[in-house]
């Protein structure tokens, strides 16, 4: 069994564009710039955000963090939007979801410039991962795809279930595993809540794509032998140690591990590769 180690590859990938920009700045240009928009004080973003600036400092980015308060109106926002699509100091920038309430998340997200949307959210960027062109991919997708490309995970031809149909997961990976291209050329089927027959598919599956957010959904008694298992999934579950709480992911890592020919551990599996790919995604902007 082979573990798919985001933690190690994320720091691979990091390394990497470390390098690019040491020659980017080398040459007399300057680094390549990320923003980050945060509305209000919601915890887990603040973690997230947080971590996206250090890994800027990590490979030679520049990065500024828009913290606006809860009370920030939608049309202030869209200022502030406006604001960073004609700063041609940014190369790209995301808007950390969720959002207040009281702001139309989707409004948002359509007057982001695609140029700079190196979330991969923009229906312009969406529109052209699905025809397969040069384009930004969602981070998480993009993480998924990248960790099976650099462990050699053979997909062409294999049957590959993804659970959950999120825009921002779900949908996205299931094109993703039936492009032409590798990794891709698999038959792909999509489960999601209403799905019936559910263990049926699994058993069927050689690769499993989880983004359910379900803990331990997943059991051994639904995989075959020698199953690919990406485990997308990250919920807080309370226990007694000192946090209070540990993260689990979709799948009974512990069971459906002895099973598997590969599988991503959470934590540490595809959550690291998620801002990797932000940051890949901010040079890819930067070169354009």
């Amino acid at each position: 069994m082979t573990i798919l180690d985001g933690r190690k590859t994320s720091n691979e990938i990091k390394v990497e564009i470390a390098v690019a920009v040491k020659k980017i700045v080398a040459g007399g240009s300057r680094a390549p710039h990320l923003a980050a928009v945060i509305v209000g004080e919601d915890g887990a973003s603040l973690t997230y955000v947080g971590s996206k600036v250090r890994a800027c400092k990590k490979v030679g980015f520049d990065s500024t963090l828009v913290n606006l308060p809860d009370t920030t109106t939608e049309d202030e926002l869209l200022n502030k939007v406006h604001e960073l699509n004609n700063n041609n100091a940014i190369d790209g920038y995301i808007v950390q979801l969720p959002l207040p309430s009281h702001i139309d998340s989707q409004k948002i997200l359509m007057a982001v410039d695609p140029e700079k949307d190196v979330d991969g959210f923009h229906p312009t960027n969406f529109g052209k991962m699905a025809l397969n062109l040069p384009t930004f991919i969602s981070a998480t997708p993009y993480g998924v795809m990248e960790l099976l490309e650099r462990y050699n995970v053979d997909t062409e031809g294999k049957h590959t279930l993804v659970i959950g149909r999120s825009d921002i997961v779900g949908r996205p990976i299931s094109i993703l595993m039936s492009r032409k291209s590798n990794p891709g050329n698999s038959t792909v089927t999509l489960a999601h809540s209403r799905t019936k027959n559910i263990k049926e598919l699994t058993r069927q599956a050689d690769i499993i794509i989880s983004a359910l957010g379900s803990p331990n959904f997943v059991k051994a008694d639904m995989v075959k032998e020698g199953v690919v298992v990406v485990d997308v999934g990250i919920t807080r579950v309370k226990d007694d140690s000192e946090k209070g709480y540990k993260i689990v992911g979709d799948v009974d890592y512990e069971n459906v591990s002895k099973k598997a020919s590969h599988i991503t551990p959470v934590p540490g599996g595809v959550g690291p590769m998620t801002i990797a790919m932000l940051l890949k995604n901010t040079l890819q902007a930067y070169n354009k």
